[in-house]
């Protein structure tokens, strides 16, 4: 997937700037009706690293991204985020953090360009009112424009200059996946939740997103939690990894030592021993 190299190269560089604990989930359990998705399950990210979550399907991996980010409330559990402490998260609020996302499946306006869809990262950070945008004049006006400007270094930073106003329809998956990164980055995140950035890309396509996975962390300080299914990439890029299987965790750890771990093992091999 990526080069030893260029992996040890990169994770070098940012783990020299891993921080303090940024989220703990402790004890978090999560029930739909008689289906238990998460059990007691606690674990932290560090701010800086690149913590990934990984399981077989159905582990719950999903479920834990959208207890993170306020989607799901744990019937128990305590949740401390930068230091405050919390039983469940709001989304709103938490986007308000800098707490942004992408979706296994993509979340875009397939109607609009890529540069449309940038903008419409912004929206938390546009202080004009609907009348005044309206009007587009004085102080809307040079929001826009202020607005603009960090969309455009969003989009070289990506290199999709030459798609920027193509409507997003009209892309490959791999650019759209790229595209709804750059809408995530456009938030300014201090922490970005990646569900499956990978998912359904080819090798290339896999090689680039790795590459401005890394980027995004090294150049912005972003702290990352990723769920991903290639291992290859998750053992390439990770700083820490956390392993789920049927809601219960049964991993945690550098990912050495998550490969070497026999109930991961056994968990994606299907084997008992």
């Amino acid at each position: 997937m990526m080069t030893a190299a260029v992996a040890s190269a990169s994770s070098s560089t940012h783990r020299q700037n891993i921080g303090e604990v940024i989220l703990a989930m402790e004890n978090i359990s999560l029930a739909f009706g008689g289906v238990q998705a998460l059990s007691d399950i606690s674990f932290d990210v560090r701010e800086h690293e690149i913590r990934a979550i990984i399981g077989p399907n159905g582990a719950g991996k999903s479920s834990m991204l959208n207890v993170i980010n306020g989607v799901y409330h744990p019937q128990q559990g305590t949740i401390f985020f930068k230091g405050e402490k919390r039983h469940q998260m709001d989304p709103h609020k938490v986007a308000s953090q800098g707490v942004a996302r992408t979706f296994q499946n993509i979340a875009l306006f397939k109607g609009m360009s890529v540069l449309d869809n940038l903008m419409a990262g912004r929206n938390l950070m546009m202080k004009t009112g609907i009348l005044q945008q309206a009007l587009y004049w004085g102080a809307t006006q040079r929001e826009e424009l202020a607005h603009r400007a960090k969309v455009e270094e969003i989009i070289t930073f990506l290199e999709i200059e030459s798609i920027r106003k193509t409507p997003v329809g009209q892309l490959p998956y791999g650019l759209q996946k790229r595209v709804e990164l750059g809408r995530a980055l456009a938030a300014e995140p201090s922490m970005l939740l990646l569900d499956e950035p990978m998912a359904g890309m080819n090798v290339e396509e896999k090689q680039d997103m790795c590459r401005f996975v890394l980027d995004v962390n090294a150049e912005f300080g972003t702290t990352i939690v990723l769920i991903e299914h290639d291992m290859g990439v998750v053992m390439d890029i990770s700083d820490r990894v956390v392993v789920l299987d049927y809601g219960k965790k049964i991993g945690d750890g550098a990912p050495n030592d998550v490969r070497n771990n026999q109930a991961v093992i056994d968990a994606y091999l299907g084997v008992q021993h």
